[in-house]
């Protein structure tokens, strides 16, 4: 087994090439450029990818094949293969869960996948990669789970601080040499007709995006403190757009309460939330998988962290300002009560970012 990075020698080699990497959604975004950096590097290759179903239109806009050509609707890969662990784990034994297994692995397998790269690092990504019977398997050397390096061939020493910069650096050794990342997301033409009729219907000219949910309650700023800045916002000229998803409607709710009706709570697929950032002129939100899909449309960023390091994974290759107390330690534990630090955020502190970006100074 070999556990320094690996030359692939001439890019003409990798014809078949297998991206692993399943979710969740602000995961699914950090990967993106290194595997823009794949396809640079290995422009005929045929690449898949192996994605939870409810992440797919990061990939491929629904109306469009999951297989076949590559175009503005499926800009990156020339496959998306999709699974629902979640809804596997749910009904483990049932003959039917069984079926859509074996149905999903056969359809992983016709490819004849030369090489995968698992970006997730974890023992199911892992087997998704050895289900897909690629001889050559990558990830990295210290994954998330360590279990996960029983399935690798080539065992890759990443570096970096964010996890953007890790995956670069594995999809470097997989290349041969560092590629130049890139990030394409799906375009879907009806639904970005859809938005400008939206807009022009509202008449709005210039709106800023807020995103109060968070994956789990430490995350999370407070909503009537969102409400305060969606005021302040709309008395500045801009319209405050709440996004919000399924469970987090009486989130939003109390977001616009508090904003007295200056914001707006829009409920959207992925693929039209991907149409309206594209006009955004701000988003405002934690450590979500929103705020990382605004950094990816180069959209400016207000970001609200609290337990998570930003460092690793804060928005990135945008302009954005981060607000991070530093009474704020770093953990992933899904607790529930906010983050006491995240508490010492104020509204002002969250306005006069957002005016430096719209001014386009960065801090």
């Amino acid at each position: 087994m070999n556990h320094a990075p690996a030359q692939t020698g001439s890019q003409s080699e990798i014809k078949d090439l297998l991206v692993v990497r399943l979710g969740s959604m602000g995961d699914v975004i950090h990967t993106l450029p290194a595997v823009g950096a794949l396809r640079a590097a290995f422009p005929n290759a045929r690449i898949g990818w192996i994605i939870e179903e409810r992440w797919a239109e990061l990939l491929c806009t629904l109306p469009e094949p999951r297989v076949g050509a590559r175009s503005p609707r499926r800009p990156l890969v020339d496959r998306v293969h999709t699974v629902d662990t979640k809804k596997w784990r749910k009904s483990l034994f049932s003959p039917q869960t069984w079926e859509r297994f074996a149905a999903a692995m056969s359809e992983l397998r016709a490819p004849a996948y030369q090489f995968a790269v698992d970006f997730q690092g974890a023992v199911r990504s892992a087997l998704f990669a050895k289900f897909s019977g690629a001889p050559v398997i990558y990830g990295a050397r210290q994954p998330r789970e360590n279990v996960a390096t029983m399935w690798y061939t080539q065992q890759i020493i990443t570096s970096g601080t964010h996890v953007v910069d890790q995956n670069l650096s594995l999809a470097a050794a997989v290349a041969g040499q560092p590629g130049a990342p890139g990030i394409e997301l799906p375009t879907d033409e009806f639904a970005e007709s859809q938005t400008e009729k939206w807009l022009h219907e509202k008449s709005v000219n210039k709106f800023a995006i807020l995103n109060p949910g968070a994956g789990w309650g430490a995350k999370q700023w407070p909503a009537d403190r969102y409400g305060q800045v969606a005021k302040k916002l709309a008395i500045r000229g801009f319209k405050p757009l709440i996004n919000f998803g399924p469970g987090e409607e009486q989130l939003a709710q109390a977001v616009e309460n508090a904003s007295a009706g200056a914001a707006e709570p829009v409920f959207l697929s992925l693929t039209k939330l991907i149409s309206l950032l594209r006009h955004a002129s701000l988003f405002i939100g934690g450590d979500t998988g929103p705020l990382h899909l605004a950094a990816a449309l180069n959209v400016p960023v207000v970001a609200i962290f609290g337990p998570t390091d930003p460092a690793r994974n804060g928005p990135y290759g945008t302009r954005a300002i981060v607000w991070r107390s530093p009474r704020s330690i770093t953990s992933h534990k899904r607790r529930t009560d906010p983050d006491l630090g995240l508490l010492e955020i104020t509204v002002e502190n969250v306005v006069t970012a957002a005016t430096r970006l719209l001014e386009g100074d960065n801090g």
